[in-house]
């Protein structure tokens, strides 16, 4: 029997991981674009899924912002029918009139669709093919924008997405080996134009930053760029604890927070109870900046008497008698 191409074992490795923590259920659901990272996960999952008890399926979405989006979409799905997938979507979304930029547009659209055929298939988890590079990219953008902490912990190998677990099994296995297993495998990623399109701030990185990066510091920078993020992550979840914490210590009845408690935390903390509560509030998450809570945290550490902080979604926050008491529009 000839050898297992060490890259096609880690992915498989990966994945087995990732399944071993979940509950028994229904079908974990394969995000496939039809891309290396994927497709080599896809794969994975096909292999790995049977022999652990498991169901596994595929749902590939259609943005309809390339020609032949439909057809690569189609494809998708019929390869993922052939090696045992199932069940298997394709989801058109419409991305046009959402907000925020096409990546965000896109990305949020992706998401919401995700999100459905999950819960409408009783889905037990999801899982991307989001890989080492990809945390790295992340970072490096994260550390770019002045993202701070929650930006520098990159994305997480599990989460939640709208009550469905959100896995990204290979964060730790490199973009390389997604390439080399789809090779060994037979398999014919799908090269999407816009990782190559100058005009996304994460295609300049990837493929300008990263090779500069690789050639001044070493290969190890990419790993180290997601170690770097694990590191983070693992301090943000104290910090998210004891703000949850303080959160409920400084509530006031009338659901305002008092502004003596808040400033007995401290900065980091409260800080983390400031948007919290702002989130809490409805304030879009997408939309929530440092400046806003800078605003909010002003009220508390810098008052003068000024007037209130405004939030996204027409929120305001006053601060009167000794506490911090919002606005909600109507």
């Amino acid at each position: 029997m000839a050898a297992l191409a060490p890259p096609v074992a880690a992915i498989r490795v990966a994945v087995r991981r990732a399944l071993a923590d979940l509950p028994p259920g229904g079908p974990v659901l394969v995000a496939c674009s039809g891309g290396a990272d994927s497709l080599a996960l896809a794969a994975a999952t096909a292999f790995v899924a049977p022999r652990t008890g498991r169901t596994a399926g595929l749902v590939t979405i259609d943005h309809g912002l390339q020609e032949g989006s439909a057809q690569r979409a189609a494809a998708v799905a019929t390869w993922a029918r052939e090696v045992g997938l199932a069940p298997v979507e394709s989801v058109r979304v419409e991305v046009a009139g959402r907000p925020g930029g096409p990546e965000a547009a896109a990305r949020e659209a992706r998401y919401r669709a995700l999100a459905e055929v999950a819960h409408r298939l009783g889905a037990a988890a999801l899982l991307t093919g989001h890989t080492r590079d990809d945390q790295a990219e992340t970072v490096l953008l994260a550390l770019a924008r002045g993202a701070g902490p929650r930006g520098l912990a990159g994305m997480p190998a599990r989460r939640d997405l709208d009550g469905v677990p959100l896995l990204r099994p290979l964060l730790e296995v490199g973009r390389e080996q997604t390439r080399t297993a789809c090779a060994v495998l037979g398999l014919s990623p799908w090269e999407d134009p816009h990782n190559a399109d100058p005009s996304y701030a994460r295609a300049r990185v990837r493929a300008d930053l990263l090779p500069a990066l690789v050639r001044a510091l070493g290969p190890g920078v990419l790993d180290n760029l997601a170690r770097t993020a694990r590191l983070v992550a693992a301090d943000n979840a104290v910090l998210d604890g004891l703000a949850a914490a303080a959160l409920a210590d400084v509530r006031h009845p009338d659901g305002g927070l008092a502004v003596r408690g808040l400033a007995d935390l401290p900065a980091a903390v409260r800080g983390r109870v400031l948007h919290a509560w702002a989130r809490e509030l409805g304030a879009p998450p997408a939309a929530l900046s440092h400046r806003h809570v800078t605003a909010l945290d002003a009220l508390v550490t810098g008052w003068r008497g000024q007037g209130a902080a405004h939030l996204p979604g027409g929120l305001r926050v006053l601060r009167r008698d000794g506490r911090l008491a919002a606005i909600v529009p109507r």
